[in-house]
């Protein structure tokens, strides 16, 4: 049975997408700490989880006020996690969607539809489908306020074409003849 029970919790939808996914390894970005990252495409007409989403971030700052100096802050003047897709990337996956990008300092659980822990790293990847724990906090760091979104766990829903430019192996490369194996 799924738990929801804090407010700035949110559970996406079946038809999210994982891309620039590094849930098995944390990475730098930008020279900071390692992290576990994934950034979450939401396709628009995705209203319940958008819907579920603008509340736990409304949330979050009505919860991080002392952040803001004591006073709610207005929404235009502080970094917000979820962004626009067709305006704010030039990237066909994330045309029709919403995305917001989540990290943590650890590793999520990364299960399949059964709840079964996923152990073969191939499995998940930055173009497959997954049902994504994010957890939405406040935040004032050296001038800038908002909110961010932490990465909770991972609950792959079915495959989808990769994104990137990974490809698999056997496409890359025919078998080779070895005409002297012993040579």
């Amino acid at each position: 049975m799924a738990n929801n029970n804090s407010k700035t919790k949110v559970i996406t939808g079946i038809n999210t997408r994982l891309s620039y996914f590094h849930g098995w390894e944390p990475v730098s970005i930008n020279g900071g700490a390692e992290q576990y990252s994934v950034s979450v495409l939401i396709p628009t007409d995705d209203t319940a989880t958008v819907n579920a989403v603008n509340a736990a971030i409304d949330a979050a700052i009505e919860e991080g006020i002392a952040k803001f100096g004591g006073k709610k802050p207005n929404k235009a003047a502080i970094k917000l996690p979820l962004r626009d897709g067709d305006v704010e990337r030039d990237d066909e996956a994330y045309k029709g969607h919403w995305f917001i990008n989540a990290n943590s300092t650890t590793a999520p659980q990364i299960v399949d539809r059964v709840v079964r822990p996923i152990l073969d790293k191939n499995e998940v990847y930055s173009g497959c489908y997954a049902r994504v724990s994010l957890n939405f906090y406040a935040f004032n760091s050296n001038g800038n306020k908002g909110v961010a979104c932490g990465l909770g766990n991972i609950q792959k829903v079915r495959d989808g074409e990769p994104l990137g430019s990974r490809t698999n192996a056997s496409d890359d490369f025919a078998t080779l003849d070895d005409d002297d194996f012993l040579a």
